[in-house]
């Protein structure tokens, strides 16, 4: 059972690798993004999608952990 949920893992693995890979190799045209009057240079599409996606992914447990951390705190100042 060990070994099936081993291989079942490896192979989800390798689909979302090979979504990855197809979706940067067809993204390779170049945008530029401005904000506020800053001129980010020109990236490939597919490097810019990919770094807001793990910006979110880094974010999102940050702040769920300060959230926690803020509950935690209400918790033992209403205990007290």
């Amino acid at each position: 059972m060990r070994n099936l949920k081993r291989v079942v893992l490896a192979l989800v693995v390798l689909a979302v690798a090979a979504v990855v890979l197809l979706f940067v190799l067809e993204n390779q045209q170049s945008v530029a993004l401005v904000l506020f009057g800053w001129t980010a240079p020109a990236l490939p599409l597919s490097v810019v999608v990919l770094v807001a996606l793990v910006g979110g992914l880094l974010v999102g447990p940050v702040m769920g952990a300060y959230v926690a951390v803020r509950a935690r705190g209400r918790m033992r100042r209403s205990g007290q």
